[in-house]
């Protein structure tokens, strides 16, 4: 059974991929499976910060003194 990805996890990786690379102390070969290997972790992590991005609200007044839900993309907007 294969492990579920979580972003700490997938985070901690992507750190690890850099330190590596940094240390520049690997093969060319080795060097290109951890880049595209931090490619794949770096986009897991965008894509999982958008999708809790998109579920993250925010309730504010509105001119009645009612709150309401915003999305929080419209945060900036109010």
């Amino acid at each position: 059974m294969a492990k579920k990805k979580d972003f700490e996890s997938s985070l901690k990786r992507l750190e690890e991929i850099a330190n590596q690379m940094e240390k520049n102390d690997t093969t060319l070969e080795n060097s290109l499976k951890l880049y595209k290997e931090g490619v794949e972790e770096a986009m897991f992590c965008a894509n999982f910060l958008k999708d809790m991005e998109q579920q993250v609200s925010i309730l504010q007044k509105d001119a009645n003194g009612l709150f309401k839900l915003n999305p929080f993309y419209n945060m900036e907007e109010n």
